[in-house]
C-alpha cells in the first residue's frame, strides 16, 4: 500500500528535526562571546538606567543627615525581530522517491540560513556601533565621545582619535576603560573582558595576546598586555564583523548583565505539514529574539586608523 502523505511527513520529521538540530549546533554562537543573554515573555523589553547617588559628603557634628535623590536616566528598548524560512518537498519528488536525499539537504541549508540570520543580527550591533543613524537610549551611538552623564558633562568609550589594533592602541584601550565613571562622576570598577576581532586581526590578536615578550622589539621587556592578565577572556573572532580593522573589548559591564544583552523570546522551532492544494510536503523553522545595549560602558571601540 502507497505510504500517504500524511504519514510521510510524520515519520519523515523527527529525523529532519535532528539533522535540523545538529547542523545549527555545527555553527556555533559566535554572538554569545559578546552578548549577555537572558530569556523575555513579552513583545518587547525595556530596561531603564538608574542614576546612583553622589559621593558622600562629610557630615558636622550635630547636623543632620544629607540627602541624595537616585534618579531614572534613559530607557534601552530590545524589539523581537521574528525569523523564519521554510522549504518544501514537491510531491513530484515524493513520488520519485526523492524526499531523503532532498530533505536532507534542504535541512541542512535552513539550518545553516537561519544561524547565520541570527549571528548576523547580533553583529549588526557592533558593525553599526559608530553610526550616528543608531543610537541607544542616551540618544548617541553605542561607541561615542559623548555619552551624556546624568550628572552633567559626558564620557567616552572609544578614543578621541581612533587606531588600528596594536600595542600602543590596546595598551591605551585598556586605561581607558580602567578610568571610567559612573552617571554621577564616581570611579567604578570595570574591568575588560574579551578582545573582539574580524578574521583578518586574527594574526594581530595572537601576538599581541600571546608573546611573552613585546612584539615587534628587540629589547626584552615583557608584554605586559599578557603578564597583567587585564584581558581575562582573551579574543574571539566573529565571522560577521564587516569592518575589517575595527575591534572592540567587551568589559565586565557586559559580563554582569547590564551592558550588551540578547533576548530570546521564542527558541528555535521546526515544523512539518503537508499541503493538499499541491502535494507538497512544507518544512519551517522559526525564532524570535533580540540584540541591543543597555549600559554602553558594556565595550570599548575603534574603527581603526
Amino acid at each position: 500500500m502507497a505510504i500517504s502523505r500524511a504519514q510521510l511527513s510524520k515519520e519523515l520529521e523527527p529525523g529532519l528535526n535532528s539533522l535540523f538540530g545538529m547542523e545549527y549546533d555545527q555553527h556555533g554562537q559566535e554572538y554569545s562571546e559578546i552578548f549577555s543573554m537572558e530569556n523575555s515573555d513579552r513583545a518587547f523589553e525595556e530596561e531603564v538606567l538608574i542614576v546612583g547617588f553622589g559621593a558622600a559628603p562629610d557630615k558636622a557634628e550635630g547636623q543632620g543627615v544629607s540627602f541624595d535623590n537616585a534618579t531614572e536616566s534613559y530607557t534601552a528598548r530590545y524589539n523581537h525581530s521574528t525569523v523564519a524560512l521554510a522549504f518544501a518537498l514537491t510531491e513530484e519528488a515524493i513520488e520519485d522517491n526523492l524526499y531523503d536525499s532532498l530533505g536532507k539537504r534542504y535541512t541542512k541549508a535552513l539550518a545553516r540560513s537561519m544561524a547565520h540570520s541570527k549571528e548576523a543580527t547580533a553583529a549588526a550591533v557592533l558593525n553599526n556601533a559608530f553610526s550616528s543613524s543608531h543610537t541607544g537610549g542616551d540618544g548617541v551611538s553605542l561607541i561615542n565621545t559623548a555619552h551624556p552623564l546624568a550628572g552633567g558633562g559626558t564620557d567616552a568609550n572609544r578614543a578621541a582619535t581612533m587606531a588600528d589594533l596594536n600595542e600602543t592602541s590596546l595598551e591605551a584601550a585598556l586605561v581607558d576603560i580602567g578610568t571610567l565613571t559612573d552617571d554621577r562622576g564616581l570611579n567604578i570598577n570595570v574591568m575588560a573582558s574579551k578582545l573582539i576581532i574580524p578574521s583578518q586581526l586574527v594574526f594581530v590578536a595572537e601576538r599581541l595576546m600571546q608573546s611573552a615578550n613585546r612584539v615587534g622589539t628587540a629589547d626584552n621587556d615583557i608584554n605586559a598586555i599578557k603578564s597583567t592578565g587585564m584581558i581575562s577572556g582573551g579574543y574571539s573572532v566573529n565571522h560577521h564583523l564587516t569592518d575589517t580593522d575595527a575591534f572592540f573589548i567587551t568589559t565586565s559591564v557586559t559580563d554582569s548583565g547590564e551592558g550588551l544583552k540578547g533576548f530570546q523570546r521564542t527558541a528555535m522551532s521546526t515544523s512539518m505539514e503537508p499541503e493538499f492544494s499541491t502535494g507538497n510536503i512544507r518544512y519551517k523553522a522559526r525564532e524570535r529574539y533580540s540584540f541591543g545595549w543597555s549600559n554602553w560602558r558594556g565595550i570599548y571601540g575603534s574603527q581603526g586608523a
